[in-house]
């Protein structure tokens, strides 16, 4: 049984935050999960289909590690968790430009694998749920116990939940909900970015385009099967895209958007853009587009939220100089953590990072390389901008 002695707010119920909520809720935590739409994987983790593979570069970086890790871990909770043809299934990849080769990969529909965790978690007794709950801002006050209690609240000023912990994991809304109304951080120390993100699809009928899925500038899957499509799309789909447009924030499915995918696709299959732009030309092509989150270095955050003002604080106080400032000097804010930044790969990465998040929550060591959590680490940002001369801003409080 969850113990109410440990409780948590997990604001976002996307990829990110419902495997934090299910991560959790195995740990024997209470969680309650708020959403600002009226459902679980409403924005970018409810596209129709997505890619799992591995990112592969000559030499390992940060991302070529993390993806590693993802891959095996994704792929063994789709195993565990979501019968195949029901919201996933193998495949191969053929990568004509970049890792050029044929490699194994996944067929992922997102929304699959986050309803499959939240019944996990309901299913331990650890999960409630609140729909159509838009957070506006957090507050901290001390407990009588020295501990910090955080309340989330909405746009008319109600409290809807609070907790002792707090997991943000509201991808581009993170930044939002932490940067303004006298949030805890600053928009240097916590630099988020919109991807827009559109794919063109349709129906397949007949024989597939293709053999298998090719990836050029963008992914082509000729032909997906999945009970769970319908009834918001055909229950077989051919799919192509995503686009990515930096420093877009809407939604709106565009005529634009849908060429730029039918460039991408004519150096893969010349055929399917034929078909693409046929579709498009009749009124007949279905289009997907959300908005994805990714951090100034393409790395997710996670792990504990960095008072900034503090460690400048500190280092003036200590006459440090300000090279010697390091992740480890970093002061937090008690209880809260960021869970977001997952770019294009939420499917690759979130699991994997929201299972770390849960360790480092619980006070578990990991046997990750530490020089990959740092990576990781949301107080990055933070330890940069101490370093740089000329970066004082304004305090920041929470109450």
């Amino acid at each position: 049984m969850p113990d109410a002695r440990r409780h948590a707010l997990v604001i976002g119920a996307g990829l990110a935050g419902a495997a934090a909520t299910a991560s959790l809720a195995r740990r024997g935590w209470l969680v309650t999960l708020l959403d600002a739409a009226s459902g679980p994987a409403q924005g970018a983790s409810g596209l129709p289909v997505g890619m799992l593979s591995p990112h592969v570069t000559r030499s390992p970086t940060p991302l070529s590690r993390l993806s590693a890790l993802g891959v095996a871990h994704t792929l063994a909770e789709l195993q565990r968790m979501v019968p195949q043809g029901s919201g996933w299934q193998t495949c191969e990849v053929d990568n004509l430009g970049h890792d050029p080769g044929r490699w194994p990969a996944t067929l992922v529909r997102p929304a699959a694998l986050v309803r499959a965790w939240l019944e996990e978690a309901h299913a331990l007794g650890g999960l409630t749920h609140r729909w159509n709950a838009a957070v506006q801002r957090l507050s901290s006050a001390a407990n009588n116990d020295t501990s910090t209690r955080w309340k989330a609240w909405d746009a008319q000023g109600r409290c809807v939940a609070e907790a002792s912990v707090v997991v943000v994991a509201a991808a581009l809304g993170s930044g939002d909900l932490l940067t303004g109304n006298a949030g805890p951080m600053s928009r240097d120390d916590l630099p988020l970015n919109p991807v827009k993100g559109q794919m063109s699809l349709g129906p397949q009928w007949g024989a597939p385009l293709a053999e298998r899925p090719r990836r050029n500038d963008g992914v082509y899957v000729p032909s997906y099967q999945d009970e769970g499509l319908p009834p918001t799309w055909p229950g077989a789909i051919w799919a192509m895209g995503s686009t990515f447009e930096r420093g877009l924030r809407g939604t709106t499915i565009t005529a634009e958007a849908h060429e730029r995918n039918a460039r991408s696709l004519e150096t893969i299959e010349p055929a399917a853009a034929q078909h693409l732009r046929s579709e498009l030309a009749e009124n007949r092509l279905l289009g997907w587009s959300q908005v994805r989150c990714a951090s100034l270095d393409r790395l997710p955050l996670v792990g504990a939220a960095p008072n900034a003002e503090a460690l400048r604080q500190r280092l003036a106080a200590a006459r440090l100089g300000r090279q010697r400032a390091a992740l480890a000097d970093v002061p937090r804010w008690p209880g809260l953590h960021l869970l977001c930044a997952m770019g294009s790969r939420g499917i690759t990465l979130a699991p994997w990072c929201a299972a770390q998040l849960a360790a480092q929550i619980d006070g578990e060591p990991t046997d990750v390389d530490p020089t990959l959590m740092a990576a990781l680490d949301p107080a990055r940002f933070a330890v940069k901008n101490a370093r740089r001369p000329g970066t004082a801003q304004r305090p920041v409080t929470t109450g």
